[in-house]
């Protein structure tokens, strides 16, 4: 006898998620870009006035000194600087306070330190030796010498040597920060090279072996 085969009922078809509309995509996309970036969902960091993303706020004299001028001058330059401040404040010193050698020797500091602050890195090494001879200028008009070019010459060696202290202060200030950059400036260059060594030989690891 032949037996009819009674075919099962299939089940019916489950009704399909609906696909979330583009908008919802690209809402989910960029809430996920924010929370990237703030490390927090729904957190974000508000940045103030004068003070980093990252880090502590900085002080107003740093944001004071940043908003300074910063040429970098050649060694010629900077002599010349430092020459021709120094003699207009001589002068000054000379027609305003009668030539006073305290008010010239606390000004012969700040110029002293700009000049080796101003200086490029090439030329540090003449700081220290421009300082002593823009000081030299400066104090002809504070000298107070007479009887033609030999008396103002013997003025200006004798107030050399009564104002000796801030001449030396002076140049003290100028050799110590040209050293200070000197050295700032090496320890860069050696970072510098290192990050390149190090640069050559990750890239020769790299390399397959033929």
């Amino acid at each position: 006898m032949e037996q009819h085969r009674t075919s099962q009922p299939q089940g019916r078809p489950r009704p399909q998620t609906p696909l979330a509309p583009p908008g919802a995509l690209v809402e989910g996309a960029a809430v996920y870009r924010v929370a990237a970036r703030t490390g927090r969902p729904g957190r974000g960091r508000v940045e103030r006035a004068g003070e980093p993303v990252r880090g502590r706020p900085v002080p107003p004299i740093v944001l004071a000194l940043r908003r300074m001028p910063n040429p970098r001058l050649t060694g010629l330059g900077a002599g010349l600087f430092a020459s021709a401040a120094m003699l207009v404040l001589g002068f000054l010193d000379r027609l305003l306070l009668d030539g006073s050698p305290l008010v010239y020797g606390l000004l012969f500091l700040p110029v002293s330190a700009l000049t080796a602050l101003w200086v490029r890195t090439a030329d540090l090494v003449t700081a220290p030796i421009s300082v002593p001879i823009a000081f030299a200028v400066g104090v002809i008009p504070i000298s107070g010498g007479s009887g033609g070019f030999g008396g103002q010459a013997m003025a200006v060696v004798t107030a050399l040597a009564v104002h000796a202290g801030w001449l030396y202060g002076g140049t003290l200030v100028a050799g110590l920060i040209s050293s200070v950059r000197k050295v700032r400036d090496m320890g860069r260059r050696q970072r510098v090279a290192a990050a390149r060594a190090a640069a050559a030989g990750a890239q020769g690891g790299r390399r397959p072996a033929s």
